[in-house]
């Protein structure tokens, strides 16, 4: 089956067209428009318009757009978005109006710190569950490794999510490994998202809008991996003037540039980071032969800007690129992503909403010496690459059905090693063969309310994988030796010739009850498929890691989850208190592992090696925030088992994966102590995860080599984890500022200029945290076998960050 994307466009805009016309009924008006922060011009998702006459309503997409459908008449029309001043507005609506709003911040002294920037009961009214938002503002509250704001190891906070240790690069989602989280930024996937070695992540706070997790209830629009969507969107830019903002930290220092075009019809962001951990070290390495040429630090550079074409056609362009770069002497090791998106946003009709998006995504990573001519030398280069183009529709059909409408390809390019070892001058090269692979997508939802209790929200995703040419399709028959399955053949296939093609229809569905205003019960299912493979036997990501195509060998993997909760708020204002009890299970098909002592680096036939089995996740999650007064936060806990059964592994029976955690507990508090000073602390504990360790071991020639018989996988767990932060923030006094800004520069910058310090520790109590464990021969007597307990922080880290703002 091939699939034409053009025509597909084509034949959806004249569909949509006609169905929007047959769907105006009569006597029906549209008011519609975009809903924006009055200081900076940004267009703000999720915002709640609300028509109070009629109950109706509807909320503020990617773009800040919005559309209603009403009978002719005069209303009153309320805007809601918290952290923001609400507008009520009383409009006579007797045609088809547009009309945009600008919401002001509310003021610092009578601001509510909130964990999520969303309207009254949101969190009760939508058929969402499994879903958590953050904003930035929560984020930057949050203590962090050396005071510095990061995205990633927030959300490590949430229920449903974990990690296996101290600055484990990645997360886990219910019980799926790190590849099958999708991670995008402005629609483009990042298949690295951390700075040195997991410590950091890519996403530079400063230029982030948004942040929102789907753990389950996925909508259709979505796809391509098994466990969750972590989407990143940027700040447009200040369309008012220009701004800046940035922070000097022990690690790294960063920096953010923003300001309109041509008379605020569009705007700009630029926002760098550097760390200098390689700088403030030379001068206590200068001198020491052994560390000559050392370098440690990463960059990144964020940059967007978009420009309106008119009132109904606006087009965006953002970047991304960042690297690590480690070396000393003539060894050197980098790796980073790169990103490139261009998006088209046009309002077809007030009803119809189009976005289309091209991205480009590349990830790579080296290591090596300097001189590949030396006598002794190697080189060593892998990446992936994608292209991609999407078209997306939202149709506002009427006050109860929002449909969701749009297709995707994405072209995959796979080199997975590029390599050259130089010894006693002689040069031997390994070049494993480009893979290409193609993906496709159609899918339609609708978000539909049945009555004033009961919602619901389905759709269906299809999609499809083509493994192409040019390349070899390596044929197993299923006997093993003791280097995996048996080769019995090679084909060869030229340029875009199909090798394997692999088809999949992936149903949601998720329901809503209110039980009564400020409660209700909601319960999701969802099938998702997952065509690109992390090769690895690491429950972290690290940079070596490799990418592989679904292959006539290696079958996409499959995972359906259902999922119920009940969800209740209280308080005196009913959202004081939001609280969450969720349950869900997770069956996956076609999980990777390999055989015992497969060579995943530089393998030619690793496909011989690698072994598919089945899957289980299933637990529960709860969830309790204080939204108002000087104390906020929340706490969550997740009771979880996640395990796998593969055939020749662990005798066929089931046994718990590397990042399986039975309890994990967070709680997030913060305090303000007054207008200035701001307390806040962390408490993390998780048990402990399995490893595979030897159960015995025989003696040769003097030595004791461990074993293990009996086979048994992950068979002790490391010890629990637990850890304190603890930060202190105070901030710059208030400025009463003038009516009207001084247009000059540094005037202006007088009245605004803002600035913070965070002190902290982290890992106040000083905990010897395990991060992994493993057996050693004792050095003075060989015949003892000791294990070993390796921990990253020892002792509590001091942190200090001085912010600005103007």
């Amino acid at each position: 089956m091939k699939f034409n994307l053009k025509s597909f466009l084509i034949y959806s805009f004249i569909l949509f067209i006609n169905l929007n016309t047959f769907a105006q009924q009569k006597g029906k008006v549209v008011l519609s428009g975009y809903v924006r922060d009055s200081k900076s011009g940004e267009d703000l998702i999720g915002v709640s318009v609300i028509v109070k006459e009629t109950g109706k309503g509807a909320i503020t997409n990617e773009y800040g757009y919005y559309s209603i459908t009403l009978e002719p008449n005069s209303y009153t029309v309320s805007i809601k978005y918290l952290g923001y001043n609400t507008i009520n507005q009383t409009i006579n609506l007797l045609s088809n109006q547009k009309i945009s709003f600008e919401l002001v911040p509310q003021n610092k002294e009578l601001k509510a710190v909130n964990v999520v920037g969303e309207k009254k009961n949101e969190n009760i009214k939508t058929t969402e569950m499994s879903t958590n938002k953050l904003d930035m503002k929560t984020i930057s509250k949050i203590p962090a490794l050396l005071g510095e704001v990061d995205l990633v190891r927030s959300i490590q906070l949430l229920p449903g999510v974990s990690t296996v240790g101290e600055g484990a690069s990645g997360f886990n989602v219910r019980g799926g490994s790190i590849d099958q989280n999708l991670i995008l930024l402005d629609e483009a996937p990042v298949y690295n998202s951390s700075h040195l070695f997991g410590f950091f992540s890519v996403f530079n706070p400063d230029a982030v809008k948004d942040v929102k997790l789907f753990k389950g209830g996925i909508n259709a629009k979505y796809g391509g991996r098994l466990s969750s969507i972590l989407d990143v969107r940027l700040k447009d830019g200040n369309k008012k003037h220009f701004a800046a903002q940035g922070g000097i930290g022990l690690i790294f220092s960063r920096l953010t540039l923003e300001g309109p075009i041509n008379k605020g019809k569009g705007s700009y962001i630029i926002a760098g980071r550097r760390s200098y951990g390689d700088v403030l070290a030379t001068p206590f390495l200068a001198g020491n032969k052994d560390f000559k040429g050392f370098q440690l630090y990463f960059y990144d550079l964020t940059l967007k800007a978009n420009y309106s074409l008119g009132k109904k056609d606006k087009v965006y362009l953002s970047g991304y690129m960042g690297r690590d770069v480690f070396g000393v002497s003539s060894f050197g090791f980098n790796w980073g992503n790169q990103t490139l998106t261009a998006r088209w946003n046009h309002e077809i009709k007030s009803k119809l909403f189009s976005n289309t998006t091209a991205f480009y995504s590349n990830y790579d990573y080296g290591i090596g010496t300097d001189n590949i001519g030396a006598k002794d030398a190697f080189k060593w280069t892998s990446r992936i690459i994608n292209y991609s183009l999407k078209q997306d529709f939202t149709w506002y059909l009427n006050s109860k059905n929002t449909i969701n409408l749009g297709g995707q390809s994405i072209f995959y390019q796979f080199n997975p090693a590029n390599a050259s070892f130089v010894s006693g001058g002689v040069r031997q090269d390994i070049n494993l063969p480009y893979k290409y692979s193609l993906e496709n997508a159609l899918y339609a939802s609708n978000d539909q309310t049945i009555n004033a209790r009961l919602s619901v929200s389905y759709g269906l995703r299809f999609s499809t994988f083509h493994y192409i040419g040019n390349g070899e399709k390596q044929i197993y028959s299923n006997e093993y030796n003791s280097f995996g399955k048996i080769l019995t053949g090679i084909e060869k296939y030229k340029d875009f010739e199909s090798m394997q093609n692999y088809f999949n229809l992936e149903p949601r569905a998720a329901v809503k009850y209110e039980l009564n205003s400020s409660s209700s019960l909601k319960a999701s299912y969802m099938r998702t498929s997952q065509y690109v493979h992390l090769i690895s036997n690491t429950a972290a990501s690290v940079p070596l890691d490799v990418w592989t195509p679904s292959t006539n060998n290696i079958k996409p993997q499959i995972a359906d989850q259902v999922a119920i909760g009940y969800f209740k708020n209280f308080g005196n204002t009913k959202n004081d208190y939001e609280t969450s009890i969720e349950g869900y299970y997770k069956d996956m098909q076609n999980q990777i592992d390999y055989i015992d002592g497969a060579d995943l680096l530089l393998n030619p036939y690793l496909e011989g090696q690698i072994l598919s089995g089945k899957g289980r996740a299933y637990g529960l999650e709860f969830f309790v925030k204080k939204n108002t007064g000087k104390l906020t936060g929340f706490v969550s806990y997740t009771l979880a088992r996640t395990e796998r059964q593969v055939d020749r592994i662990n005798n066929n029976d089931w046994y718990p994966t590397r990042f399986d955690k039975l309890h994990n507990l967070n709680l997030v508090v913060s305090y303000d102590l007054n207008k200035r000073w701001t307390i806040n602390t962390n408490v993390v504990y998780g048990s402990g995860t399995p490893v595979n360790l030897p159960t015995n071991k025989f003696a040769f020639e003097g030595y004791q080599v461990p074993q293990n018989p009996s086979a048994p996988r992950n068979n002790v767990r490391i010890p629990d984890f637990f850890r304190i932060d603890l930060t202190a923030t105070v901030k710059s006094k208030d400025r009463k500022q003038p009516e009207i800004m001084p247009t000059n520069f540094l005037k202006r910058m007088k009245y605004t200029y803002e600035w913070e310090i965070v002190f902290g520790v982290y890992n106040l109590l000083g905990k010897r945290n395990a991060f992994a464990v493993y057996p050693r021969v004792n050095d003075k007597s060989p015949a003892i076998t000791e294990m070993v307990q390796f921990s990253l922080f020892a002792v509590p880290i001091p942190a200090f960050t001085y912010n600005f703002k103007f």
